[in-house]
């Protein structure tokens, strides 16, 4: 049975991407969660030895968890391109480079996608996933799984959001994540969507 968290319960958010803090710490606020940063606490970040972002995002909440003492929640997301069979995926992160550089991260799908000729015909498709994991100090934990489908454009077009957000086109919509006020996107993102499941199976109904 999953267990449950009380309003005024301390959980760590488990993510070093400023961010991806943001936007949880957003997400979070409503429910009278007592949030605190994996960073504050001195905890660093393990290397992420998993093959899927639902292992990646296990893997890390029960780091902080075990680390903290406390249930730890965090998410391992990332962007998955049709014709690049999936990339970059796991590695979104990765291809940005070690100064976190998300213009470059971007160029090289473009860039990827001109090789394969992606760019020929139909936008290119793909979709963000968010993996989001709730873990407790003992071992246990539930993963959360969300996903929005779409299509990339490029030129990138917008300044808000991070990471790939700026050429990603959601589907049904005609702004980029990129474009989007914060409230707009939380209302249909992956991490959001990842995020009602959480809700859903960890949180009271009368909690927010």
């Amino acid at each position: 049975m999953t267990r449950r968290l009380a309003r005024g319960t301390r959980l760590v958010v488990a993510s070093h991407n400023p961010g991806k803090l943001v936007e949880i710490a957003d997400l979070i606020g409503p429910y009278g969660l007592d949030a605190v940063a994996a960073t504050s606490l001195g905890i660093g970040e393990p290397a992420e030895t998993e093959a899927t972002f639902a292992g990646n995002a296990r893997l890390k909440a029960l780091h902080s968890a075990r680390a903290s003492g406390l249930p730890a929640l965090s998410d391992d997301s990332g962007l998955a391109v049709d014709a690049l069979a999936g990339a970059p995926g796991i590695y979104s992160a990765r291809w940005a480079g070690p100064a976190k550089d998300f213009r470059l991260a971007m160029q090289k799908v473009r860039d990827e996608l001109a090789t394969c000729g992606g760019w020929s015909g139909a936008p290119p498709a793909a979709r963000f996933v968010c993996a989001l994991c709730l873990a407790w100090p003992d071992g246990k934990a539930e993963v959360f799984v969300g996903i929005v489908d779409g299509v990339l454009v490029w030129p990138p077009r917008g300044a808000l959001g991070f990471g790939y957000d700026p050429m990603f086109l959601p589907a049904g919509e005609a702004r980029t994540f990129g474009e989007m006020a914060p409230a707009a996107k939380h209302a249909i993102s992956h991490r959001a969507r990842a995020f009602h499941l959480f809700v859903r199976a960890c949180l009271d109904a009368d909690q927010s």
